[in-house]
Order: C-alpha cells, then sequence, then structure tokens
C-alpha cells in the first residue's frame, strides 16, 4: 500500500474521506461538500447516530465524482493528539478494505484548538495509515479475491504538503521497526528458531548496528547454565543475541534493553496443554519488540547509547531436556533449583541481565517479556504489567506508554513475595509453591539479578503482544508491543 501528500485539489473525486469534529460540527471540506451535494452530509448525519465524537465514521454516498464519502469523528479539539490522528487514518484503511476501495483520500482540515499543526496531523494519519495496512500473508496460496486487501492507495491532503512530508520522514522509520517485530512474531516456529531470528537481527548492521551472536559453546565459558539449561533438549542451538547503538556522548552510560526469545515453548518436560500450544511461536515476542526498537533507534539515528541483548531458545521435551528439581549455576554465580521447565523465561533472562550488566555497566536496564500467564488473569489484554526497582523509572515508562498507545500498570514487590521462591537445596527456585502472585514471584526472581544501583524495570507483555481482534492501527495478529514504548521512552529521557 502506497501513501502519499497531496496539497488540496480544485475538486475531490473518487472515494474521500474527511473531518467532523464533535456535536456534529463539519470542518471545511465537508461542509463544503454538503453544500456540493445540496446539503447530503447534513442529512445523513441527522438520519444516524454519528455526532462527530473521537472514532466515529459514517459513510455518505457521494454524487457525480465523488464516490463514497466516509465522515471522520475528531471529537473535541483537545482530543486530537498524535495517536488520535493514527487512530484516524487506521479507521480509513480498515474502512476502504472493508469497502472494497483501491484508492481513497484523507483530507486533513485545520482544526481550531489542537496542538498539533495540520502538517504534524496528516503526518501521523499517513502512519496509522501504514500501521493498519500490515498484513502476515506470505504463507497463503489460495486465497480468493474478496478476502485480500483492496486498498492499493491513500492520498493524504493538507495545505502545508512540504511540512507533512517533513513531519512523516522523522516517523517513517517506526513503520519498518514494527513491522519487523510483527514478522519475526508471526512466523512458525519452523522457520524463525534462534538462529534464524539472529540472522534477522544481523541485517541491523546495514543501519550502523553491531550485532554480535554468542552461540553455545561461548555463553558455556561465560557460566549461563540457567540459559543453556532451558535449550538443551531442542535441536536447535541456543544463542545470545548482542546489539549496539552507540550514538550518543561518549560520556553517557548504556540503556541496556532485554529480551525473551523463547521461539517456541513446549513447557519442556512440564509439558504445556495441546490445546493452544500453537501460539507459543510468540514466545519471543520480547525480544521482538527490543529488537524492532533498536532497528527504530538506528532507522532514525537517535542521539543516544543503547544495547541490547536477547535470549534466543527453544524450550523442547527431549530426552536431554532439562528436568524439574535439577539445579543449574547462573552467570551471576548464584544457583537456581529448577522446580517447572514451563517457567523458563526467568532462566535465560537472568544470564541475559547479568551478561548485559556485566559486560556494559547500564544506567537503566528495561527487560521485555512474553513471561506470564499470571499477568493476563491479572490485567487482561489491555496494558502490560510493570515491575520496577525505581519510580522515576516506572513513571517515564507509563508516561511514555500511555501517550503512544501501550499503557503499563505497575504491580507490586517486596519482601514477602521474594520469600516464595527461596530453595531449600539452592540459592533460588523458580517457582514459588502455590499460584498465587504468579507473576509478582516471577519478577522477583528476575529483581534477584539485577546489581546494585542499576534502575531496572520488568514489562510482561503476554497479554499485549497477540491480540486475536486488533484495534484501529494494529490487525489482528502480532501487535509490536513495546517497540514504539521504548523509542518514546528513549527519545524523552536520555536524548539531548
Amino acid at each position: 500500500m502506497k501513501v502519499e501528500f497531496s496539497a488540496f485539489p480544485k475538486a475531490f473525486s473518487g472515494n474521500v474521506a474527511v473531518f467532523v469534529a464533535a456535536e456534529k460540527q463539519l470542518l471545511a471540506t465537508a461542509k463544503t461538500l454538503d453544500e456540493g451535494t445540496g446539503g447530503n452530509v447534513e442529512r445523513a448525519i441527522a438520519a444516524s447516530r454519528f455526532t462527530g465524537a473521537k472514532g466515529q465514521t459514517l459513510a455518505v454516498l457521494g454524487q457525480g465524482d465523488l464516490g463514497r464519502l466516509l465522515l471522520l469523528g475528531v471529537g473535541k479539539s483537545r482530543e486530537l493528539d498524535a495517536r488520535a490522528a493514527e487512530s484516524l487514518g487506521g479507521l480509513v484503511v480498515a474502512d476502504a478494505n472493508a469497502a472494497g476501495q483501491k484508492a481513497v483520500t484523507i483530507v486533513v482540515d485545520a482544526v481550531k484548538g489542537t496542538k498539533l499543526s495540520p502538517a504534524q496531523v496528516a503526518a501521523h494519519v499517513a502512519l496509522g495509515a501504514q500501521l493498519r495496512g500490515y498484513r502476515f500473508d506470505k504463507y497463503k496460496t489460495k486465497e480468493k479475491p474478496e478476502q485480500k486487501p483492496s486498498l492499493e492507495q491513500v492520498t493524504v491532503v493538507v495545505s502545508t504538503v512540504a511540512d507533512a512530508k517533513r513531519a512523516y520522514a522523522r516517523l517513517e522509520p517506526t513503520v519498518d521497526a514494527v513491522f519487523f517485530a510483527r514478522d519475526v512474531v508471526s512466523e512458525p516456529a519452523n522457520v524463525l528458531y534462534p538462529v534464524e531470528f539472529a540472522r534477522r537481527a544481523k541485517e541491523l548492521s546495514e543501519l550502523g548496528v553491531k550485532v554480535e551472536i554468542l552461540g553455545e559453546a561461548e555463553m558455556k565459558k561465560l557460566g549461563m547454565g540457567a540459559l543453556l539449561g532451558v535449550g538443551q533438549g531442542s535441536d536447535r542451538e541456543s544463542q545470545l543475541l548482542v546489539m549496539q547503538w552507540m550514538n550518543g556522548p561518549k560520556s553517557q552510560a548504556p540503556i541496556a534493553l532485554i529480551g525473551k526469545g523463547v521461539c517456541f515453548d513446549t513447557g519442556g518436560i512440564s509439558l504445556k496443554p495441546a490445546a493452544g500450544m500453537e501460539d507459543m511461536k510468540w514466545d519471543m515476542g520480547g525480544a521482538g519488540a527490543v529488537t524492532g526498537a533498536m532497528k527504530l533507534l538506528a532507522g532514525r539515528k537517535a542521539r543516544v547509547n543503547v544495547v541490547a541483548v536477547c535470549a534466543l531458545v527453544e524450550n523442547m521435551p527431549d530426552g536431554k531436556a532439562q528436568r524439574p528439581g535439577d539445579v543449574v549455576k547462573t552467570m551471576s554465580g548464584q544457583t537456581v533449583e529448577v522446580i517447572n521447565t514451563d517457567a523458563e523465561g526467568r532462566l535465560i533472562l537472568c544470564d541475559a541481565m547479568w551478561y548485559a550488566q556485566e559486560n556494559f555497566k547500564p544506567q537503566a536496564m528495561v527487560e521485555l517479556s512474553t513471561l506470564t500467564g499470571a499477568i493476563i488473569v491479572s490485567l487482561g489484554h489491555e496494558r502490560a504489567g510493570l515491575f520496577s526497582n525505581n519510580t522515576p523509572l516506572s513513571n517515564k515508562l507509563r508516561a511514555a506508554g500511555a501517550e503512544i498507545g501501550e499503557k503499563l500498570w505497575r504491580m507490586p514487590l517486596g519482601p514477602k513475595y521474594d520469600k516464595l521462591i527461596d530453595s531449600d537445596i539452592a540459592d533460588i527456585k523458580n517457582v514459588s509453591n502455590g499460584r498465587d502472585g504468579g507473576s509478582i514471584t516471577a519478577a522477583q526472581f528476575l529483581q534477584r539479578f539485577v546489581q546494585e544501583g542499576v534502575a531496572w524495570a520488568h514489562l510482561d507483555i503476554a497479554g499485549v503482544a497477540w491480540s486475536t481482534k486488533g484495534n484501529d492501527t494494529t490487525p489482528k495478529g502480532a501487535t509490536a508491543f513495546g517497540v514504539r514504548l521504548l523509542d518514546k521512552w528513549i527519545a524523552d529521557s536520555f536524548e539531548r
């Protein structure tokens, strides 16, 4: 799908989407088209429940050269922010594909009272359209024409075309980064396994990212017994993916991003139920988001120092697989009693976190993982769980997520929760004795591998990495949750 910007034409033709503000207030283009059709727009509104509220749409048949007219509710002026503009672009794409349209024009009229200029609104409308246009269909061979997306061209009309193009140029790297994350999360496990994930990440070197890949022999020398224990039942070799983007001041200590990359999770010897196990191809959603974030930072040439470490494994129930009751030694020197082999994410993350801290001395470390089903019980699919040892870091992450639509909810940590994972025969066990507070005890486990003085946050994205419904800018499937959140947090907190 192609998106371009255009100045206002002398007359509109084809399929057009126009803005209507709250309380049925027609903006400039809608008013002009209403007058040109003898009040057709206002009559259609009067015969419907459409009021121009934020996110509302109403389709109206045009006349003459004007085809289908889509009214877009922008709501009150203060509601038209960047996220809302992106939603408008996504709504148009979804509507156009549902209607079988090949081309559509979105008209961005000035909205009094909004903080965004028309050019900025237009740029975010275009971004939303692109994000909603994503589709993972590479394995479909016999799809019917009516099932395929029809939309090929989106034209965004705005009075300041040059300004809109410049604004969009700053946003455009987001598209490639989000699509990369959605692609790797969507791939089946027979296609995307640890070595293949690392190979795809290696392509970021073309953008200036320094990429290093450690194999099992190298990890064994480093003492990564927890990570290697998870992958020992698989025929696929485990990998440690290390990416560096050092484009900030030399005096700036780096930020560390850590990603869980279980490319397929059977649960190991603690085997999962068969129903729904196919979903476990996206248990590497954290690594996908972290790698996508690195692609975005490099794509926009962010003035910051960031290192990313992703632990890539398969958790399989082979005869060589780790057993419940095994004790492994982590890179930190701490020992772990493995009570449940399906609590594997924390085992690979603890070694990845320790590696990042030992080698890069980060000022802050944020880890993303589809870690627990318990977080879905707590928060559903609306928010990711946030655990942190640092309130300023927590607040900045929450603010960034709220602004770009990837919301977080801070969860508790504490000594009484921590005692639940004390082991009788090792330093720590990987699960508590019961089901209570499962996402919290998982976070407590990870916190034991945070070095003194490091601001740390753990984002449990198990409920938001994949969507069965989608939203205005995300089709059903992989969401790439975390890519834009991390980029926004870094831009607001560390770039000058």
